[in-house]
Protein backbone atom coordinates (compact mmCIF):
# COMPACT_ATOMS: atom_id res chain seq x y z
CA UNK A 1 0.00 0.00 0.00
CA UNK A 2 2.83 2.40 0.86
CA UNK A 3 4.63 1.53 -2.38
CA UNK A 4 1.49 2.30 -4.32
CA UNK A 5 1.13 5.71 -2.66
CA UNK A 6 4.78 6.52 -3.33
CA UNK A 7 4.42 5.49 -6.97
CA UNK A 8 1.26 7.57 -7.34
CA UNK A 9 2.97 10.62 -5.79
CA UNK A 10 6.01 10.25 -8.04
CA UNK A 11 3.82 9.90 -11.12
CA UNK A 12 1.76 12.94 -10.14
CA UNK A 13 4.88 15.06 -9.78
CA UNK A 14 6.42 13.78 -12.98
CA UNK A 15 3.34 14.28 -15.13
CA UNK A 16 1.86 17.37 -13.47
CA UNK A 17 2.52 19.58 -16.51
CA UNK A 18 1.71 17.00 -19.19
CA UNK A 19 -1.65 16.85 -20.95
CA UNK A 20 -3.56 13.61 -21.15
CA UNK A 21 -2.43 12.28 -17.79
CA UNK A 22 -5.12 10.12 -16.14
CA UNK A 23 -7.59 12.20 -14.17
CA UNK A 24 -7.45 9.76 -11.28
CA UNK A 25 -3.85 10.71 -10.50
CA UNK A 26 -4.19 14.39 -11.30
CA UNK A 27 -7.46 15.61 -9.81
CA UNK A 28 -7.56 18.68 -12.09
CA UNK A 29 -8.59 16.85 -15.26
CA UNK A 30 -12.00 15.98 -16.70
CA UNK A 31 -14.54 13.79 -14.95
CA UNK A 32 -13.70 10.90 -17.30
CA UNK A 33 -10.91 8.74 -15.94
CA UNK A 34 -8.77 6.07 -17.53
CA UNK A 35 -9.85 3.13 -15.37
CA UNK A 36 -13.59 3.79 -15.58
CA UNK A 37 -13.84 3.88 -19.37
CA UNK A 38 -13.23 0.61 -21.19
CA UNK A 39 -13.93 1.32 -24.85
CA UNK A 40 -13.15 -1.36 -27.44
CA UNK A 41 -12.00 -1.21 -31.03
CA UNK A 42 -11.19 -3.60 -33.83
CA UNK A 43 -7.76 -3.51 -35.45
CA UNK A 44 -6.92 -5.82 -38.35
CA UNK A 45 -3.49 -6.42 -39.81
CA UNK A 46 -4.18 -6.82 -43.52
CA UNK A 47 -2.56 -9.44 -45.78
CA UNK A 48 0.42 -7.25 -46.71
CA UNK A 49 1.17 -6.61 -43.03
CA UNK A 50 0.95 -10.32 -42.21
CA UNK A 51 3.06 -11.31 -45.22
CA UNK A 52 5.71 -8.73 -44.30
CA UNK A 53 5.80 -10.07 -40.70
CA UNK A 54 4.67 -6.79 -39.12
CA UNK A 55 2.09 -8.26 -36.72
CA UNK A 56 4.41 -8.28 -33.69
CA UNK A 57 5.53 -4.69 -34.22
CA UNK A 58 1.93 -3.52 -34.52
CA UNK A 59 0.90 -5.39 -31.36
CA UNK A 60 3.87 -3.89 -29.53
CA UNK A 61 2.77 -0.34 -30.39
CA UNK A 62 -0.71 -0.91 -28.95
CA UNK A 63 0.63 -2.58 -25.81
CA UNK A 64 3.16 0.19 -25.25
CA UNK A 65 0.33 2.69 -25.55
CA UNK A 66 -1.33 0.94 -22.60
CA UNK A 67 -4.16 -0.80 -24.40
CA UNK A 68 -5.28 -4.29 -23.44
CA UNK A 69 -5.65 -7.07 -26.02
CA UNK A 70 -8.91 -8.94 -25.33
CA UNK A 71 -9.28 -10.91 -28.56
CA UNK A 72 -7.12 -12.00 -31.47
CA UNK A 73 -7.29 -14.49 -34.32
CA UNK A 74 -5.72 -15.19 -37.67
CA UNK A 75 -7.96 -16.21 -40.52
CA UNK A 76 -8.41 -16.25 -44.25
CA UNK A 77 -11.29 -13.81 -44.64
CA UNK A 78 -14.16 -14.93 -46.86
CA UNK A 79 -15.69 -12.70 -49.52
CA UNK A 80 -18.97 -12.81 -47.59
CA UNK A 81 -17.34 -11.56 -44.37
CA UNK A 82 -15.49 -8.83 -46.24
CA UNK A 83 -18.67 -7.83 -48.07
CA UNK A 84 -20.31 -7.22 -44.69
CA UNK A 85 -17.25 -5.47 -43.27
CA UNK A 86 -16.87 -3.15 -46.27
CA UNK A 87 -20.61 -2.79 -46.97
CA UNK A 88 -20.35 0.99 -47.53
CA UNK A 89 -17.64 0.47 -50.18
CA UNK A 90 -19.41 -2.16 -52.33
CA UNK A 91 -20.48 0.42 -54.94
CA UNK A 92 -17.00 1.95 -55.29
CA UNK A 93 -14.95 1.27 -58.43
CA UNK A 94 -12.02 -0.03 -56.36
CA UNK A 95 -14.12 -2.59 -54.43
CA UNK A 96 -13.18 -5.64 -56.60
CA UNK A 97 -9.46 -4.93 -56.15
CA UNK A 98 -9.99 -4.36 -52.40
CA UNK A 99 -11.71 -7.74 -52.18
CA UNK A 100 -8.89 -9.40 -54.16
CA UNK A 101 -6.28 -7.81 -51.87
CA UNK A 102 -8.09 -8.73 -48.64
CA UNK A 103 -8.45 -12.38 -49.75
CA UNK A 104 -4.83 -12.64 -50.97
CA UNK A 105 -3.59 -13.91 -47.60
CA UNK A 106 -4.44 -14.23 -43.93
CA UNK A 107 -5.62 -11.36 -41.77
CA UNK A 108 -4.87 -10.96 -38.04
CA UNK A 109 -7.89 -9.41 -36.34
CA UNK A 110 -7.66 -8.00 -32.80
CA UNK A 111 -9.90 -6.35 -30.25
CA UNK A 112 -8.18 -3.75 -28.08
CA UNK A 113 -9.64 -2.20 -24.95
CA UNK A 114 -8.80 1.03 -23.19
CA UNK A 115 -9.58 4.68 -22.59
CA UNK A 116 -10.43 6.47 -25.85
CA UNK A 117 -9.06 3.47 -27.74
CA UNK A 118 -11.03 4.10 -30.97
CA UNK A 119 -9.76 7.63 -31.60
CA UNK A 120 -6.26 6.91 -30.30
CA UNK A 121 -5.98 3.84 -32.52
CA UNK A 122 -6.97 5.88 -35.56
CA UNK A 123 -4.26 8.40 -34.70
CA UNK A 124 -1.70 5.63 -34.17
CA UNK A 125 -2.59 4.00 -37.50
CA UNK A 126 -2.57 7.22 -39.52
CA UNK A 127 -4.51 8.30 -42.62
CA UNK A 128 -5.60 5.69 -45.19
CA UNK A 129 -3.21 7.12 -47.77
CA UNK A 130 0.35 6.52 -46.55
CA UNK A 131 1.54 9.61 -48.44
CA UNK A 132 -0.46 11.65 -45.90
CA UNK A 133 0.62 9.54 -42.91
CA UNK A 134 3.26 10.92 -40.58
CA UNK A 135 6.35 9.01 -39.54
CA UNK A 136 5.62 7.28 -36.26
CA UNK A 137 2.20 6.05 -37.39
CA UNK A 138 1.76 2.46 -38.52
CA UNK A 139 0.96 3.50 -42.08
CA UNK A 140 3.60 6.22 -42.14
CA UNK A 141 6.25 3.70 -41.11
CA UNK A 142 5.13 0.58 -42.98
CA UNK A 143 2.68 1.30 -45.84
CA UNK A 144 3.86 1.30 -49.41
CA UNK A 145 0.69 2.31 -51.28
CA UNK A 146 -2.88 3.40 -50.53
CA UNK A 147 -4.10 -0.01 -51.72
CA UNK A 148 -1.61 -1.81 -49.45
CA UNK A 149 -1.94 0.14 -46.22
CA UNK A 150 -1.11 -2.64 -43.73
CA UNK A 151 -3.85 -2.16 -41.15
CA UNK A 152 -7.51 -1.37 -40.49
CA UNK A 153 -8.83 0.38 -37.36
CA UNK A 154 -12.48 1.07 -36.53
CA UNK A 155 -13.50 4.65 -37.26
CA UNK A 156 -16.02 5.17 -34.44
CA UNK A 157 -17.28 3.47 -31.27
CA UNK A 158 -20.43 2.43 -33.15
CA UNK A 159 -18.38 1.09 -36.06
CA UNK A 160 -16.14 -0.76 -33.60
CA UNK A 161 -19.13 -2.49 -32.00
CA UNK A 162 -20.47 -3.53 -35.41
CA UNK A 163 -17.09 -4.81 -36.59
CA UNK A 164 -16.32 -6.67 -33.37
CA UNK A 165 -19.67 -8.47 -33.59
CA UNK A 166 -18.96 -9.30 -37.22
CA UNK A 167 -15.47 -10.75 -36.68
CA UNK A 168 -15.78 -12.24 -33.17
CA UNK A 169 -18.23 -14.32 -31.17
CA UNK A 170 -18.73 -13.23 -27.57
CA UNK A 171 -16.81 -16.14 -26.03
CA UNK A 172 -13.76 -15.29 -28.14
CA UNK A 173 -13.21 -12.08 -26.15
CA UNK A 174 -11.45 -12.50 -22.82
CA UNK A 175 -12.07 -10.37 -19.72
CA UNK A 176 -8.88 -10.05 -17.67
CA UNK A 177 -7.03 -7.51 -15.55
CA UNK A 178 -3.55 -6.27 -16.37
CA UNK A 179 -1.10 -6.46 -13.47
CA UNK A 180 -0.83 -2.66 -13.47
CA UNK A 181 -4.58 -2.03 -13.17
CA UNK A 182 -4.47 -1.78 -9.37
CA UNK A 183 -2.05 1.17 -9.66
CA UNK A 184 -4.29 2.93 -12.16
CA UNK A 185 -7.47 2.37 -10.16
CA UNK A 186 -5.90 3.29 -6.83
CA UNK A 187 -7.14 0.05 -5.24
Amino acid sequence: MLQQRVLTTVLQQFYRQRTGFPALLDGRRSESTLPDVAERTLVAVKPDGVQRRLVGQIIQRFEQRGFKLVGMKMLQASEDLLSQHYSELRTKAFYPSLLQYMTSGPVVVMVWEGHNVVQTSRTMVGPTNPVEARAGTVRGDFSTHVSRNVVHASDSPEGARREIQLWFQGQELVQWDCCDQHCLRGA
